[in-house]
């Protein structure tokens, strides 16, 4: 199908699923590790601790390679950049799933996390792309599904299956599924051409672009806020003496989250900026209770709810609103969303540690409040560009709606 105009009101499900099913094997690819490292461990002959240095690297080929890809690749067929990035999954994760020397498969996770980068950087304008303007952001909605089935369900199956069946096996089952979606891509998903030089925008003009900047900034405070709670979850959560439930505590997110992205493509094509500023609320609230009831298994679970429900659309609303702002520098907008995701999801984990050793998980959720009220006056103040009031049209809002 090589379609380049969308389908006047019409979804491709089809083909927007695709790009889920790509986010979910780039979730999955970069988690698989966490819950496998003593097997991994033992299979390549170093410690757990070495063994969990396989997130680290692929993090850091996403947060070095997103930009500069991006960039390279702006005037490329879109779905030969797509295809690219999932033949990367393949070659990478099946070089992981065979190798028996660490730093080859160290090597291996870097460049598997650099199609992860190039990857998110494109999946939302791809969506966009796919349909008519009043649909971009449930568009986008559908093709980020991906991101809280992989969290809530595919982590946890993938390191059942890698405790049964070896963590090798694991990351075979990847590059299989990985052939599927090729076979996927290849028959549902529409090419486009890629943009002209007369099109492209430069990496500062599109940063400095009226909304980019505060959208940015909320991405980084709500993002922060979010990876030093879920990061140490475990520890968290013990305090109410739910040490041994900590995969149930996930689940119940994962799956709040689920309701929340399915709440949010409802929702962001006409609400957009009340969307965005409710869930922040929401999180604040939660911090709070969190933060007065930490040993109350009860509000643990209350919280995490609403939590996940409050998380779940945060991917679809941010990059809608970060591609709005950009305009035709939207792609390489969205690859600096990948960095400043990369970027709290690394910050997360070492400010949260220090916060941890230093204080105990009791002070997170009162880090987190302050985080979250940042987050939400630089939202607030973002009422022209960025988070504006209205209902969206040709990429942009109608003030008044």
């Amino acid at each position: 199908m090589t379609t380049n105009e969308p389908l006047d009101g019409k979804l491709p499900v089809g083909a927007l699923l695709a790009l889920a099913m790509t986010g979910f094997i780039c979730i999955v690819t970069e988690t698989l590790p966490a819950g496998l490292q003593p097997e991994i461990g033992t299979g390549l002959g170093v410690s757990a601790s070495l063994a969990g240095q396989m997130v680290t690297v692929y993090a850091l080929g996403s947060l070095l390679a997103a930009i500069p890809l991006t960039i390279a690749t702006q005037n490329w067929r879109r779905r030969t950049v797509l295809m690219l990035t999932i033949i990367g999954f393949l070659v990478f994760n099946s070089i992981t799933a065979i190798s028996t020397n660490y730093w080859v498969t160290l090597v291996a996770r870097f460049f598997a996390g650099v199609s992860a980068g190039l990857a998110w950087s494109l999946i939302a304008g791809y969506a966009r792309r796919m349909v008519v303007p009043k649909l971009q952001g449930r568009a986008l909605a559908i093709a980020m599904v991906g991101t809280p089935i992989a969290l809530s369900l595919g982590v946890p199956l993938g390191t059942w299956l890698g405790g049964v069946m070896g963590w090798r096996m694991a990351f075979a089952l990847m590059s299989a599924l990985t052939l599927v979606l090729i076979a996927w891509v290849l028959i549902k998903v529409p090419d486009y051409p890629g943009q002209s030089s007369s099109q492209r925008m430069a990496l500062r003009q599109v940063f400095i672009s009226p909304g980019v900047r505060p959208v940015l900034g909320v991405v980084m405070t709500w993002m922060l806020a979010h990876n030093i709670l879920y990061t140490y979850i475990a520890p968290f959560v013990s305090q109410a003496g739910l040490t041994s439930d900590v995969d149930l505590v996930l689940l119940v997110f994962g799956l709040a989250a689920l309701g929340g992205i399915g709440a949010t493509g409802r929702l962001v094509d006409r609400y957009l900026r009340s969307a965005v500023l409710a869930s922040l609320a929401i999180f604040t609230a939660v911090s709070a209770l969190l933060g007065l009831f930490p040993h109350s298994a009860v509000a643990v679970y209350a919280g995490v709810f609403l939590w996940g429900l409050s998380f779940g659309g945060a991917a679809t609303l941010l990059q809608t609103a970060l591609a709005d702002s950009a305009g035709k520098g939207a792609d390489v907008a969205l690859s600096m969303n990948v960095v400043a995701w990369n970027s709290a999801i690394a910050g997360g984990g070492l400010i949260g540690g220090v916060l941890l050793g230093q204080w105990g998980a009791a002070v997170l959720p009162w880090v987190l409040i302050f985080l979250l009220l940042a987050s939400l006056a630089i939202a607030f103040r973002a009422r022209t560009h960025g988070f504006p009031q209205g209902e969206r049209r040709t990429g942009q809002v109608v003030l008044g709606h």
